[in-house]
Parts: C-alpha cells; sequence; structure tokens
C-alpha cells in the first residue's frame, strides 16, 4: 500500500535575502526595463535608485529591523519601491487592501503594529487610512500620488479630470509625501545586515477562528518560492519576460508571481492599477506580455471576449491561474477561443503561496490543482487522526512541506501550534493524490469564501449584521456564483416586531464591510439550523445550497 505522499523536483535554492534578488538583476541588467506603469517605463537602474532614496527616508523616519510599515495602495511604482526599501532596513512589509473598511483596517494595522503606513491619493482610500492612523497613533502616513507615475500626458489628464478624486494634502505632522520621504534620507545611507530568516511580510489571512491573521513569511520562504517558480516555468534567459501583473500586489498570489518572479529573473513588471478587462487587453496588445498569472474571474472575462473576437495571446508562455478554484468550463472556454495554454496552481498564504501546479510542458491533468512544487512534499493526513498519513487515493486533509513554508502566526503561538502536524503544514482543505503524483482538491475544512480571488471571512460579515438592531441570529456562507467563483450569502434571522428587508440590511452593511465582501443575497428565515449544543450550524445550510441554484431575491446586486 503506497501512502499519500509526493515530493517535487529537487530545489537548488540558496537562502539570502530578497533584496539579493533584486540587486543581482540590477548589476546584471541595470538598462532592461523594470516597471511599465500605464505606459511609463522605469528602468532596472532608476528603480534602484528609487528604493535606495526611500530607504534613507524610511530610515531617517525610524524604520529599523523589525518595524511594521504597512503598504495600502492598488499596483503603482511606489508600492514595490517601498516594499524593497522597507526589506533593505530589515523592516516588515503589512500588505493591507486599500478596499477593506475602517473596521477592518482597524483591526490588521492594530494587530501588526505597523508604525508607519503608505497608501495612495485616492479621498476615499486616503481618509479611511489617515482616519485610522490617528486613531491606533501610526506614527507616519505617507502619501503616494498616481498622478506623479504616469505619462506626462495621461498625468496632465488624470489631474484635469480626476482632481475630485485626489486626497487633499493633510497639514499635521504625520503626513508626508512620497517626494517629501525621498528627501528626507538625504545621499548618506547604509543599510544594515538582513538574515534570511528575518521575517519579510506580515501576509493576513483567514481560518477556522474567522478574524484574519498574519503568516510571517520570511525572506528565505519567499526566494525559496521564487526560485522554485523559476524552475517550474523558466524564465533565465537572455530575452527579457515580461509579466502581467492585473491582480494586486498585496495579494500573495501576485507578490511571488509578479513582483517576487520578475525581480528574480529581470522581467519586467506591468503594472494595472486595477483589473478593468478592456484596459487589460489594451495592455497585452501593447506589451505583449509572456507570462500571465490571475484569477479564474478574469480567464473567464477573457474567455467571453475572445468567444467573439480575437485576443491574440500568442506571445504568452503561460498562463497560470490561481487564488481560487479554476471551473472546468472556464479553463476550456479559455483555451479554445484563446489558443493559449492555462495551468491551475494551488497554494496558501502560509505557503508564500504557491505548493502546487500543473506543469507548464507536460500532462496538464483537467480538475487538478497540479504536481508539488520544486523542493515541496504534499502529504494527505487522515481527517479524524491527523497524525496518520492514509493511503494514495484517499481523500484527507492535505498538507505540505518545504522551504516556502511560513515561519508561523504573528503574535498567535496557539494557532500556529494547532496548524502544523509533525512538522508539516495543514491547509485545511480536503483533497487526494492520484498516482501519479497529482493533486486533486475536493473540498474545504477552512470557513472561508474565496470569491474571485479573495479570502472573504463570514465572521467579519456575520458580525456587522449583528449591529442592526432588528438581527436576532446571522449566518454567512460561500455559495456557488457564475462570475466569482463563490460569493457570500447570508441568512438571518430577525427580533419579535421588527420588518427590516433583505435590500434594507444590505444598504446597512453597505459601509461596513467592503464590495467583495457585501452578501449576494440575504434571506431571511424563521430559525436557523443548530447543533446539539445550540451552536449555529452552517452545514445544513451549505448542502442546501448544493441542491438548487442561486437565484437573485430582494436586495441582491
Amino acid at each position: 500500500m503506497n501512502l499519500a505522499i509526493a515530493t517535487g523536483t529537487a530545489l537548488e535554492s540558496k537562502p539570502r535575502p530578497l533584496t539579493a534578488l533584486f540587486d543581482a538583476t540590477v548589476l546584471a541588467h541595470p538598462d532592461w526595463p523594470a516597471i511599465d506603469f500605464m505606459g511609463r517605463v522605469i528602468r532596472y537602474a532608476d528603480l534602484a535608485e528609487s528604493v535606495r532614496r526611500a530607504a534613507a527616508g524610511l530610515q531617517a523616519l525610524g524604520v529599523r529591523s523589525g518595524t511594521r510599515v504597512a503598504l495600502c495602495m492598488p499596483n503603482m511604482p511606489h508600492y514595490p519601491i517601498l516594499f524593497l526599501a522597507t526589506l533593505r532596513l530589515g523592516g516588515v512589509v503589512v500588505n493591507v487592501n486599500p478596499l477593506y473598511v475602517e473596521r477592518e483596517l482597524h483591526h490588521l494595522l492594530g494587530d501588526s503594529g505597523a508604525e508607519i503606513v503608505a497608501t495612495c491619493d485616492l479621498t476615499d482610500v486616503h481618509a479611511r487610512i489617515s482616519s485610522v492612523a490617528a486613531d491606533l497613533g501610526v506614527r507616519h502616513v505617507i502619501t503616494c500620488p498616481i498622478a506623479e507615475e504616469l505619462p506626462a500626458l495621461k498625468r496632465i489628464a488624470y489631474r484635469l479630470f480626476k482632481r475630485r478624486d485626489i486626497a487633499p494634502r493633510p497639514s499635521d505632522a504625520r503626513h508626508l509625501t512620497f517626494h517629501e520621504l525621498l528627501a528626507a534620507g538625504g545621499d548618506e545611507f547604509t543599510p544594515p545586515t538582513v538574515t534570511p530568516d528575518a521575517v519579510a511580510v506580515l501576509q493576513y489571512t483567514g481560518g477556522t477562528t474567522g478574524l484574519p491573521k498574519a503568516a510571517m513569511l520570511t525572506h528565505a520562504n519567499l526566494v525559496a518560492n521564487a526560485d522554485a517558480m523559476v524552475s517550474y516555468v523558466g524564465g533565465e534567459s537572455l530575452s527579457q519576460d515580461r509579466v502581467i501583473g492585473a491582480l494586486p500586489l498585496f495579494h500573495v498570489f501576485a507578490l511571488t508571481t509578479v513582483l517576487s518572479f520578475s525581480i528574480r529573473v529581470g522581467a519586467q513588471m506591468i503594472l494595472l492599477p486595477r483589473f478593468q478587462l478592456e484596459g487589460m487587453l489594451k495592455t497585452i496588445a501593447r506589451t505583449r506580455p509572456t507570462f500571465l498569472p490571475a484569477v479564474p474571474t478574469i480567464f473567464g472575462a477573457v474567455a467571453n471576449v475572445a468567444e467573439k473576437r480575437t485576443v491574440d495571446l500568442s506571445g504568452v508562455r503561460a498562463c497560470i491561474s490561481g487564488g481560487a478554484p479554476l471551473p472546468a468550463e472556464i479553463r476550456e472556454a479559455f483555451t479554445r477561443y484563446t489558443g493559449a495554454r492555462l495551468v491551475e496552481g494551488y497554494g496558501l498564504s502560509e505557503a508564500s503561496p504557491i505548493i502546487t501546479c500543473n506543469p507548464i510542458d507536460g500532462v496538464d491533468k483537467p480538475g487538478s490543482a497540479g504536481l508539488p512544487f520544486p523542493g515541496t512534499t504534499i502529504e494527505i493526513h487522515d481527517l479524524t487522526d491527523p497524525g496518520k498519513i492514509v493511503p494514495e487515493g484517499e481523500r484527507g486533509e492535505i498538507c505540505a512541506r518545504g522551504p516556502q513554508v511560513m515561519a508561523g502566526y504573528w503574535q498567535r503561538d496557539d494557532e500556529t501550534r494547532e496548524v502544523f502536524v509533525d512538522g508539516a503544514l495543514r491547509t485545511g482543505d480536503v483533497g487526494y493524490l492520484d498516482n501519479d503524483g497529482y493533486l486533486f482538491i475536493v473540498d474545504r475544512i477552512k470557513d472561508v469564501i474565496i470569491s474571485g480571488g479573495y479570502n472573504v471571512y463570514p465572521r467579519v460579515i456575520e458580525d456587522a449584521l449583528y449591529e442592526h438592531p432588528a438581527v436576532a441570529e446571522a449566518v454567512v456562507i460561500g455559495v456557488d456564483d457564475p462570475y466569482r467563483g463563490q460569493a457570500a450569502k447570508a441568512f438571518v434571522t430577525l427580533k419579535p416586531g421588527t420588518t427590516p428587508t433583505p435590500a434594507e440590511l444590505r444598504a446597512f452593511l453597505s459601509d461596513k464591510v467592503s464590495k467583495i465582501e457585501l452578501p449576494r443575497e440575504i434571506e431571511i428565515r424563521d430559525t436557523l439550523p443548530k447543533t446539539l449544543i445550540g451552536k449555529l450550524s452552517k452545514k445544513e445550510l451549505v448542502a442546501e445550497s448544493k441542491l438548487q441554484p442561486v437565484t437573485k431575491i430582494d436586495g441582491a446586486a
């Protein structure tokens, strides 16, 4: 009887600071374009100088080894500059979604102990960050103007037509602009020594307990995943690769497949501040990328367009889907209408994130999450006895070992111990390995909804619903969604004598959760299922949702 264990190919990866990858690329290819932002191109040598000046400025602000610096912005050149500058000082980057509402920002910034936060100058985002920063006593807020990184004509047009969207500059001592940061450090700067085992990123993720907690990803973790990606998909050649950055860099999938991979091989990062289908397709036509990492939602949208008109992806070596399960219908349609190869990978924040992927060249098994990444071992553990590995082909909890696995959860020793079994990372997902070592995922243990590639935490929505004076009980589950893969659906019971409608409840939530978290449906019931001890139970609601199609009810978007 063969046990359900599969190991990837050997990985040659020397633990080193992530900035060492960047330094090597700058030395080898200083004149190669590093970033394309809406048509404005930045060379690697110029990017290195901006990183140096930003690091000197951050050092002048007091950033030292272990200082947490939160980055809360869309894809723009300021992100990789401040990311690398923070790591250069031994600081820790806290990745923050700029779409988060104040309560979520309060949790992430407060839990991480971020002393500095950098954000864009979009009015709505800047106002939320400034409010939370003031409340928590964050020492500095760095404002990064979007317009200053655009090509000249686009910069003028943006400032003219988007002036209402540009936040006014606060005059208090807490705030400074990106240019003021660059000027703050002067010309003298000596970076400290940063060890590979130092924490580089706090990547917030969910789990069975609901509220997001931070996976501590070290330099060595991130470097190993970048090295494994090069080993798996290639990229070390005389010609330069170009990677589409449609996914936000604060998302761990993009962090590795766009930023870390690019600085590892000297690829050009083609950054898009947000996903807009036609804009992305025009950018693809202009830049001719060689890699396209994205979530299933994006590939589905491209397939829909390609069915009606030509979408030229002939220069793309690999389209890699991650962040959420890839439906077979999307994979088949995308391949049929574009002619491009689309492979599915699998990972999680705790593993930097990639642990398996279907081969770029080789057998791509439909419905499979692929083979173990180089240097990675996948094990299937018994669901009732986690210390036991099940036979090959039997379902159990997917566990992983490898150099990309996190150091643990930030300030969560108990939860760190719970997520490891005999040194292997427990993913919280159920799957099996076939006799060729391919992983198939069949279910999710974690109480997390994957909506358009983003983690949506039911407890956050439930807590917000409970703030409504009429809500007695609330349960949120994930239901199938044709566009996002999954969407949140809320079930509530009301207090006697109250009569809010689903539409009114959704309106109540609109400023308490982000748009991606806003339930697609809210269903009001007389009672909700409970366990024998009286705890609200979700499994009956999940089973019920599988038996009937999702219908749009009053209040749905």
